[in-house]
Order: C-alpha cells, then sequence, then structure tokens
C-alpha cells in the first residue's frame, strides 16, 4: 500500500488513567500495519494457576465514540507459548461503559504462568456496529440452507 493510500483514523478514544495506572503504556500497536492496540495488566505480580480464570485490571477507561466498540482478544503469542486465552473473546466494550477495562484471562495450560505488571494481556480492536431495530415477524424468508445448523454449509 501506498503511503497516500493508509487509513487515517477519523474519531478519537479518550482513555482516562485510574489511581493504579500512573505510568504504564496507553494501548498502543506494535508495528504500523497491526488492527489491534495491546494493553498490559496494572496488577502487581501474580500467578494464573492451570485452569484458573481471573479479571485482571488495566487501570485505564475508555470513552468510545458511539457506533464504536472496542473489541478485547487474546494475544496469539501468550495463547502459543504459555497457553494464555481469553475465555469471552471477543470481549465487548460498549460506548457507554465508563469503568475500568478488565481482561478475563485463562489459563489452559498445566503448569502455573507469572503474569508481571506492564505485561502484554491483550489486544483492543475498535469496530464500527450498527443498531438494528429488532422486530418481530410470523415467518422469515426462505433460502437455499434453510435451517440446517452447524457444519452444514458446502453439504447441499
Amino acid at each position: 500500500m501506498d503511503r497516500g493510500d493508509e487509513v487515517t483514523a477519523s474519531f478519537h478514544v479518550r482513555v482516562r488513567r485510574l489511581p493504579h495506572n500512573p505510568d504504564l503504556p496507553l494501548p498502543s500497536k506494535a508495528s504500523e500495519g497491526a488492527a489491534g492496540f495491546d494493553v498490559r495488566s496494572a496488577e502487581e505480580d501474580f500467578v494464573l494457576g492451570s485452569g484458573e480464570t481471573r479479571a485482571v485490571a488495566t487501570g485505564l477507561a475508555l470513552e468510545l465514540p458511539s457506533g464504536l466498540e472496542c473489541q478485547v482478544r487474546p494475544r496469539s503469542g501468550l495463547a502459543l507459548r504459555r497457553g494464555i486465552t481469553i475465555p469471552n473473546a471477543p470481549g465487548t466494550i460498549d460506548p457507554d461503559y465508563r469503568g475500568e477495562v478488565k481482561v478475563l484471562l485463562r489459563n489452559l495450560s498445566p503448569d502455573p504462568v507469572p503474569i508481571s505488571r506492564g505485561d502484554r494481556i491483550a489486544q483492543l480492536v475498535f469496530a464500527r456496529f450498527e443498531t438494528p431495530r429488532v422486530q418481530e415477524v410470523d415467518g422469515l424468508r426462505e433460502t437455499d440452507r434453510g435451517d440446517a445448523g452447524f457444519g452444514s454449509t458446502g453439504r447441499r
């Protein structure tokens, strides 16, 4: 992509530091082409036990513009090397939420995993969304697939 074709942000996400995070970097992209912004643990060092799930504080609160959500997603390196994932991935931060961003981490490995203050624990991906009207109807339009469920696409 030419420099002239780069996509530039037409909106701002306001970030407020909470008292327990006076010093950690704000969410940031690890490379120019990255979609996700890395976010860090603002908690004192701890060990996430095998099979344990914990809500981990980031020490940040967001103000998102209307029509924009923030998806909280796992970091692939943590998943591959340490077995750490986010059980509700992608988690959603709604534009009307003003509380602390916390990340649900789950240790899928058989070993305890140490997490240090400042470790990158998740990535934030911002996405626009539509808000439709939900309308109850007596029937739905027919399709070739119909009501065939899980694993049915491409089998008819």
